[in-house]
């Protein structure tokens, strides 16, 4: 099997997980319509236990992907293909044991937890989707280990087109019953979205099975250890990252009973938040995260050899980018909540205060997100967990205190989020002048994109009221408006010289030499 070129594979991987990501996102805005905030507090209930089950079962792909790239090195098509067959065997028996679990005990949870009991149907038909991510994601682990990403790009693609066709489909059948059984439908599609993918993989495994020409391989307990070595502080790494979600989808609607609210009043705020609010925020954030992480390798290189003033500049770099992300971001959905919510969810604009709140959580979870990235390329890959941890605990606390004050309610779990993402961003940064000793220019880094911010605020503002007063429409006033902001805001970090176009160039140049 002819191998990829590293950047035709980052470039089809990144390309394709991006498509994959806003069809995902996109899918939010007709179920939200359908079944409105209850159904999609349904929804949301049990899709953190999910993500956790994701989060947790992906050390296994990547792990296996780095044996099978060594054995591809050394020739081994056999031990290729030995790696492949345990690591299957692995992920099948901890996404048949995750199902079974949520399958045999969907009730015993949504008690433990104090949930509706009508997220009930959300939560089996999620119980099915893990057996199905398992075989997806061990197909995924041997293409990337054989430096093929086009299988591992398009199953991500077909995984979100199925997800969507059939969860819509299912949501749309199913509202007569009720919206409980509508969203347990839109649920299903993740099943079915994994479903889809791994039998375009299995497909393509055939295929390349065939061109490895290897026979009948036997069980070896020593691939078996050396894959638990490596995946399990990956996964341990990834699930602690998921936890934020989970502490959310386990404590607030449980809190909120607390503060007087009824189940299914309950349900309808942890639907705005999680289901609207927290999809909105996180699309800044998936951006900030990729951009951040493609810098990785150079500051790893830089720390390997020891270049303390590449170093620094390329750290001074990570930190702008995210400033450059966060900063808009953050303003864009706090200045323009209610007409974006509007814009989107039409008759179901509702939580755009939450919204509003919640975009402030942006700047603190970007900052955790790059001081994680950075630590794990260079001195620590323990620290940053840990302190995620300690984030973690201080959520729960704080949620515990201030979601069952009436006066705070939902918007204790914003706080909690606030605090927890300041304390990791705190500790993390902390731990990077200990080990670098470096400085950071804050106003290259911080005050010209804070200055591009606000500029960009009173523009988009502006366009906005005047636009609105002139058309009488949310939508036309809305979209104008953001062009506008975009547009400025692009304007001026070139004007002020925030990001050093003829360095980047430079570095694009020499990528594609």
């Amino acid at each position: 099997m002819k191998r990829q070129s590293l950047l035709r594979g980052t470039l089809i991987l990144g390309v394709s997980g991006i498509f994959a990501r806003f069809i995902g996102i996109f899918f939010r805005i007709p179920l939200t319509i359908l079944v409105g905030d209850e159904g999609i507090g349904y929804y949301q209930m049990a899709y953190p236990m999910y993500m956790f089950y994701i989060a947790l079962a992906a050390g296994i792909p990547l792990a296996m992907s780095k044996m099978i790239s060594e054995r591809r090195a050394l020739n081994d098509n056999k031990g290729i293909v030995l790696v492949f067959k345990e690591s299957l065997l692995l992920m099948l028996l901890l996404g048949v044991g995750t199902s079974l679990i949520m399958l045999l005990f969907s009730k015993q949870i949504t008690i433990l937890f104090k949930w509706d009991n009508k997220a009930y149907y959300s939560l089996m038909a999620l119980g099915v989707a893990p057996i199905f991510i398992s075989i997806m994601g061990a197909f995924r682990g041997f293409f990337q280990g054989l430096q093929n990403m086009t299988p591992t790009g398009i199953s991500q693609i077909l995984e979100q087109i199925g997800r969507v066709i059939i969860g819509i489909g299912l949501a749309v059948i199913l509202l007569p019953k009720g919206v409980e059984y509508a969203a347990g439908g839109a649920t299903l599609g993740a099943a079915a979205g994994g479903a889809l993918g791994s039998l375009y993989l299995f497909d393509m495994y055939i295929k390349a099975r065939k061109d490895l020409n290897v026979g009948k391989v036997n069980y070896d307990p020593e691939v078996m250890s050396s894959l638990l070595r490596i995946a399990i502080p990956i996964s341990l790494g990834g699930a602690v990252g998921t936890i934020m979600n989970l502490i959310d989808s386990i404590l607030v609607p449980q809190k909120l009973l607390q503060a007087g609210y009824s189940l299914k009043s309950s349900t309808v705020l942890y639907g705005q938040l999680t289901g609207k609010a927290a999809v909105l925020a996180n699309v800044p954030l998936t951006i900030s995260a990729a951009l951040c992480a493609s810098l990785v390798p150079i500051i790893s290189a830089a720390y390997l050899f020891k270049r303390k003033n590449e170093l620094e500049y390329n750290i001074a770099n990570v930190f702008k980018l995210s400033f450059v992300i966060a900063l808009p971001s953050t303003m864009g959905l706090y200045l323009l909540a209610e007409p974006i919510m509007i814009l989107i969810f039409r008759s179901q604009a509702g939580g755009y205060d939450i919204l509003k709140y919640s975009a402030l959580t942006i700047p603190f979870i970007v900052l955790t997100q790059t001081t994680t990235i950075i630590l794990q390329a260079t001195t620590s890959k323990l620290m940053p967990i840990i302190n995620l941890i300690i984030g973690c605990v201080v959520k729960v606390v704080v949620a515990s205190i201030l979601i069952p004050i009436p006066e705070i309610n939902i918007y204790g779990a914003v706080i909690s989020t606030i605090l927890a993402y300041l304390i990791c961003f705190s500790l993390n940064l902390s731990l990077m002048i200990k080990k670098f000793d470096f400085k950071v220019n804050i106003y290259e880094v911080l005050i010209k994109p804070a200055i591009a911010t606000i500029a960009m605020s009173f523009i988009v503002v502006f366009v906005y009221l005047k636009m609105y007063n002139q058309t009488m429409s949310n939508s036309l006033a809305c979209a104008i408006s953001i062009f506008a902001g975009i547009l400025t805001y692009s304007i001026l970090i070139l004007v002020l010289g925030v990001l050093d176009y003829n360095t980047f160039k430079l570095k694009l140049a020499n990528k594609f030499r």
